[in-house]
This record gives structure tokens, C-alpha cells and sequence, in this order.
């Protein structure tokens, strides 16, 4: 049997809304690895890594459906080997850690140069860590620090709220959220008003205001 020689190299999945940006990664590194596919949002991230289990996954944050923090998240927990490098516009340092804190190995912003994205791969894959040199490091290690003494307002939910409430703040209306989720309208209703009773939100508007602020959804 013929052997494949790209076999061994190593499997990249990227992710990321924009096809332009997605095809800029495959071809920037198509050629020293392996580019196992290419997705659109963050769902089909999660059903990408179960079935082709990357060793590194290249993640928008601002993703439909499913943003790529929790998108990341998930993957990790599904294959806690995988290495995650995240792409982003924002140039927040709160951000960047809390990437880290989900489980980032890298934090590039998409203004970067090309060569910073091979240079970022080639050191994650190595086992280190890559963060885009215009985020002051300092700032992030302090945030990081701080991660015992400060009570992230995401943690007040769920995983499964976190998903509808993004959703929702998209311009889902509950069937559509129910449809995406599969489950009941009933049940995203239930998940909206306990969202809303956690948080103190009163209005559609809040809510949308809140997943920004988040960075479930762009603003």
C-alpha cells in the first residue's frame, strides 16, 4: 500500500466565519500541515474536532452560533490534547486572558502579519505558548492572576444558557434557537427567564447588550 506522505504531518482544523480568512490560514499552511477542514461557526467546530481530531485548531472568538471561546472550550473537552489558537480584532487584554483561561495556547490579532501566524503555530505545536506582541503581556499575566479574586460574571450561567443566550442575542427567535439546540421552545423559554432572573435583565435589549459585553457576539 502506498503510504500518504502528509500522514505524519501535523492536523490543523481552522475555524473562522470570514472565508477569506479561512482560506488565507489554509493556504499560508497547507503546505507544512495537514489542513483536515475548514468550518464556518462554532458548532461545526465541535462536531469537526469529535470526528477528525485536530492537533491544533485555529478559532475565530466571534463566531454564529456558537463563539469561539465556547466553541474552544468544548473541544478541549472533548480532546483535551488539542491546542488552540485563537483570532480575533479585539485588542482587549481581558480578552486575551480570558482565551487563556479557556484553554488557549495562542492569542493572535487578525492585523497581524502573515509570518506571525506560522510563528505562532510552529510554537504551539512545540508545547509553548504565543501571544500577539501589540497585547502587553504584562497586562494579561495580571489578569490571570487575578482569575481567584475575581468572580467571572460568565460563570453565573451555564454552558447551555451561555448558548442560548448568544443565540438569542443573534435575532434567533425560540424556535429557531430550539431548532439549532434540539430541544423545546418551552425549554429555551425556561433558560431565557432563568438568564434574564440571574442577571437582572428586564429587556431583549439588555440581553443583546450583555452578550457584547461578554464577547458571546461582536458588537
Amino acid at each position: 500500500m502506498i503510504s500518504n506522505p502528509r500522514r505524519n504531518l501535523p492536523r490543523i482544523l481552522i475555524a473562522d466565519d470570514h472565508t477569506l480568512v479561512a482560506e488565507a490560514c489554509r493556504k499560508l499552511l497547507e503546505s507544512d500541515y495537514e489542513i483536515v477542514a475548514t468550518v464556518g461557526d462554532g458548532r461545526a467546530l465541535v462536531r469537526a474536532v469529535a470526528e477528525l481530531r485536530p492537533q491544533l485548531i485555529i478559532v475565530d472568538v466571534s463566531m454564529p452560533l456558537l463563539n469561539g471561546l465556547d466553541a474552544g472550550q468544548q473541544a478541549k473537552e472533548l480532546l483535551p490534547s488539542v491546542k488552540l489558537i485563537f483570532l480575533t480584532m479585539n485588542h482587549d487584554a481581558d480578552l486575551a486572558a480570558e482565551a487563556f483561561r479557556r484553554g488557549a495556547s495562542g492569542y493572535l490579532l487578525k492585523t497581524c502579519a502573515a509570518s506571525e501566524l506560522t510563528v505562532a503555530v510552529r510554537e504551539v505545536l512545540k508545547g509553548k505558548s504565543y501571544l500577539s506582541p501589540v497585547i502587553a503581556k504584562e497586562t494579561v499575566d495580571f489578569l490571570l492572576r487575578q482569575d481567584k479574586k475575581l468572580v467571572d460574571e460568565a460563570d453565573r450561567l451555564t454552558e447551555r444558557q451561555r448558548e442560548v443566550l448568544q443565540l438569542l442575542a443573534e435575532g434567533k427567535c425560540m424556535k429557531e434557537v430550539a431548532s439549532v439546540l434540539n430541544v423545546t421552545t418551552r425549554t429555551v423559554a425556561f433558560h431565557k427567564y432563568r438568564i434574564m432572573e440571574v442577571l437582572n435583565i428586564r429587556t431583549n435589549a439588555e440581553l443583546v447588550q450583555y452578550a457584547i459585553r461578554t464577547h458571546l457576539i461582536a458588537a
